[in-house]
This record gives structure tokens, C-alpha cells and sequence, in this order.
């Protein structure tokens, strides 16, 4: 007998090599609305309101609380609302239909709700108290969209840096020509004096400018939300209290610009790796998925501009399971125990590769790498289970984005496991979702690329005036 949730029959053609029980939410996604359309359904629509006076919009069809199979329509609207959440954001939502459904989505996304993280994380993004309104479906508002341009400036002599949870990148770029790169490993999420944070970033971009005849400009990629360079949220500075957090790290980079003396801007780390993938690709839309400590995305739509989406899909659920491996930030099931070092640790230990308790995550990959270069099959095992994650993973994020290019980028792709990575997820498209695999590709940029393009892409953040320059 096929497994269920809640009444859904999930049943993957493709299992995962080391985790038989993953329960991709795209084949519980599609199983759900196979049983809409065998009983016929009624609309759905939600919207997300951002701090920009953005509106999203997403429409659907769910089963009516009276027709059975509530359970299953529950599940459903709330995993779906949590995956459009952290993909566009917003601090007011619109759930437009049934009122028991509604009502549902409101309790749950409540300071008294399973949903508190969320409810929380939303409110310090856009300032705003969160809150759900329940309404008609034909009294959601209509969509309106923001976007603009990002990057691609690499004229003059510049600095890009990437920060992540076990290292940062900084690649030096004259007139877009990349003349040094390197890693640093440090550890930011536990760090708690913010100048930590200070001393890091400025030593990663003066190594590198050391290599420029003159310093023009410097653009920084980073875990978190950034409005207008500005810090707003971010897993790399949980470890800062909230008195020094909003005192030195939500200025930090303007502090940073104003003792550089040139333009800075910092943006999220998932739009540069999109803005990595559409500068080497050349083609819109991208989805760029960088797979390191935790799970990066961003999105550069057919027109080449960002929107003003969250993109956090580190957030996004992808299986459905009962016990499934919880996030422990967020305290639910998200990408971010799928698509990350984390991810790889976890695999390699219950496939019996065994580490010192104390190594860290970081070194864990490279002992697991070490182990694929060797032709470890344990370790090839690990990539192709994270593949299969990945395949279904795209299955689902192709109800959320339009799809045509989804570039992988990060350390875990490092290496001959991410050719495995990628081969997985293709045969998982290809067998499950044949309509999505022949129209969306998926690539692994060069070697160099996977561990160093985001801070050359974020090189180009800045647009600067280089004119009558030495």
C-alpha cells in the first residue's frame, strides 16, 4: 500500500537512496488536485501585500469543507500559503474562499499559532504587524508587481563579497576581468559582538582590494533581507542580542560604505546567485539555488529584473512526512534540511560515515567530497539522495515560479557530486514530470563558479561613473 498524508496517496517513482520516506510535497501537491478534479472544486485565491505596495497574487482550486477530504485541503492551503510566504513575503495576507478555510489560515499564522516563527519573521521584515484577512475569492486584490534592474555594472575596479555560515568569498573585478578570489572560513551564527561581523567583511574586501589599482566600488551578497543595504533579518547574525543588532548590525554596511569612501551596496544572497546565472547564461527567466550552509534562491525574471519577492526557499517546505527533519531556527520542515550541508551531514551519518562529533559542518563536506572523489559509493549515495530532493524540490517551485533556467550553484555542488546532484534531479523530472523537464533546464556553472560567482556577481551590484579615473 502507497503512503498517505492525510488521506493523499504518495508514491515516488524515484525513491531517495538514503531516505525511503521522503514524501515530496509536489507529488502530494499533485495528487491533491487529481482528487479536486475527480469531485470538483471551488476557487482559492491569496494575496500577499508587500512593504512597497506590492501585490502577489496566486490562484487555485481546493475541495469545499463539505465535500470531505478536509484534512488533506487544510494541508494543502497552509503549506502552500507558508511556500508563497517565503518566496514573495508580505506582512498582510488575503485568503479569498471558503470561510472554514480562511479561518484555518488565520489561527495558524497567529502569535498563538503553530506559525509564530513566520508570523514573527515578517512583522521585522516590513515593520508591520502580520495579519490575515479572510474573504471572498472575488474580492482579493488583482496583482501588482514590482521589479527592476540589478547589476551587471563591471566597468571600473571593484570588490564583490559573499558571506555565508562557514565562510566568506571576495573576488577582486577590473572592467569585469576577475584578477583575485579566495575563502576565508569563519563563523558568523555564533558570534555574538557584533564587530565580528565588522572585522570580517572589512578584512575580506581590503585582501582583495590589495589587488586593485584603485578601489571603485564594492558589492556584497549575504544570508538575510536587505532593504536599501540595510540589515532587516538574517540567520548570520542570530547570535547578536537585539539592543546591538539594531544599534551596529542593522548599519553595518552603511558604516562600512561611509569608511570606504566609495559605493557599496549589499543585497540577498539568492538574487546575486540568480544574477550569476542570468549574466553566464545569458537567458531569462533563472532561478538560481545555491546549496551551502543553508539554502540560498533568487529570481531574475524573463525581462532580466529582480522583484521585489523574498526568495527565502530555505523556508519552503518540500516533504510532507510526519517526523520529517525540522529547521531549527524556524522549528518546521523547510528546504534547509534538504538542499545544504546540513543535508549532506545528516545523509552521511545514517548511510554510516562516520565523523568526530566536534568536526563542523564544513568539514564534514570536505571529508564526504574527499570520500566521492575516491569513488566512495556511500558517498555517491548522499548525492544522489540530495538529486532526488532537488528534483522533487523544482517540481514544486515550478507551481510558484515561471521556470527556465534553474542554475545550482554552492559548496555542497563542489566536485564530482554535483554532476550526481544534477543527474538525479533530471531523471526525477524526467520519469515524474516530463512537461516540466522539457522546457526547464538545469545546470552547474563551472567549477570556479560554484564556489566563488556569487561575489563576482556581486562585483557588478554598484553603478558607478569610472570617467576620467587613473
Amino acid at each position: 500500500m502507497s503512503p498517505q498524508v492525510a488521506g493523499v496517496e504518495i508514491d515516488p517513482a524515484v525513491v531517495a537512496p538514503l531516505d525511503c520516506g521522503f514524501l515530496p510535497a509536489s507529488l502530494f501537491n499533485r495528487g491533491y488536485r487529481r482528487l479536486v478534479s475527480e469531485s470538483g472544486g471551488v476557487p482559492l485565491r491569496l494575496a500577499l501585500e508587500g512593504g512597497d505596495g506590492s501585490i502577489s497574487t496566486f490562484s487555485t482550486t481546493v475541495l469545499p469543507p463539505a465535500a470531505g477530504h478536509l484534512d488533506a485541503t487544510l494541508l494543502f492551503v497552509e503549506r502552500m500559503v507558508k511556500s508563497l510566504l517565503w518566496q514573495r513575503g508580505g506582512w498582510r495576507l488575503h485568503v479569498g474562499g471558503p470561510t472554514a478555510i480562511g479561518q484555518h489560515i488565520q489561527a495558524v499564522y497567529s502569535l498563538a499559532g503553530a506559525r509564530r516563527f513566520d508570523v514573527e519573521f515578517m512583522a521585522d521584515v516590513y515593520d508591520h504587524r502580520f495579519e490575515v484577512k479572510v474573504t471572498r475569492a472575488d474580492a482579493v486584490p488583482e496583482a501588482r508587481e514590482m521589479t527592476m534592474p540589478l547589476g551587471r555594472h563591471l566597468d571600473g575596479c571593484r570588490v564583490g563579497f559573499d558571506l555565508g555560515a562557514s565562510d566568506r568569498k571576495a573576488s577582486a573585478v577590473i572592467d569585469g576581468e576577475v584578477v583575485f578570489s579566495e575563502e576565508v572560513v569563519w563563523d558568523p551564527r555564533h558570534a555574538v559582538d557584533p564587530d565580528y561581523h565588522y572585522q570580517g567583511v572589512m578584512d575580506s574586501v581590503r585582501r582583495a582590494a590589495r589587488n586593485l589599482p584603485r578601489l571603485d566600488a564594492v558589492g556584497g551578497s549575504a544570508a538575510g533581507v536587505y532593504i536599501n543595504s540595510r540589515v532587516r533579518v538574517g540567520s548570520l547574525y542570530r547570535g547578536v542580542p537585539r539592543k546591538d543588532f539594531e544599534e551596529r548590525i542593522a548599519p553595518l554596511f552603511q558604516r562600512i560604505r561611509g569608511e570606504l569612501g566609495v559605493p557599496l551596496e549589499v543585497v540577498n544572497d539568492g538574487e546575486v546567485t540568480a544574477l550569476a546565472g542570468s549574466m553566464s547564461l545569458g537567458d531569462n527567466p533563472v532561478l538560481g539555488i545555491a546549496l551551502g550552509s543553508s539554502q540560498a534562491a533568487g529570481y531574475v525574471n524573463c525581462r532580466g529584473n529582480i522583484t521585489s519577492w523574498l526568495n527565502e526557499l530555505a523556508f519552503v517546505p518540500v516533504d510532507y512526512r510526519v517526523g520529517a527533519p525540522v529547521d531549527e531556527w524556524s522549528g518546521d520542515c523547510c528546504g534547509s534540511q534538504y538542499f545544504s550541508q546540513q543535508a549532506t551531514s545528516r545523509l552521511a551519518v545514517s548511510a554510516g560515515i562516520e565523523f568526530e562529533p566536534s568536526l563542523p559542518l564544513p568539514e564534514r563536506l570536505v571529508r564526504l567530497q574527499e570520500r566521492m572523489a575516491a569513488g566512495d559509493p556511500l558517498a555517491a549515495q548522499v548525492y544522489e539522495t540530495v538529486g532526488v530532493y532537488l528534483g522533487y524540490g523544482i517540481a514544486h517551485y515550478a507551481d510558484l515560479y515561471e521556470l527556465k533556467h534553474v542554475l545550482i550553484l554552492g559548496r555542497v555542488t563542489t566536485g564530482p557530486g554535483g554532476e550526481l546532484i544534477i543527474g538525479k534531479s533530471l531523471e526525477v523530472l524526467r520519469t515524474e514530470f516530463p512537461q516540466i523537464a522539457a522546457r526547464v533546464s538545469i545546470a552547474l556553472p563551472d567549477e570556479t563558479n560554484r564556489r566563488v560567482g556569487q561575489s563576482i556577481a556581486a562585483a557588478s551590484l554598484p553603478d558607478i561613473d569610472v570617467r576620467g579615473k587613473p
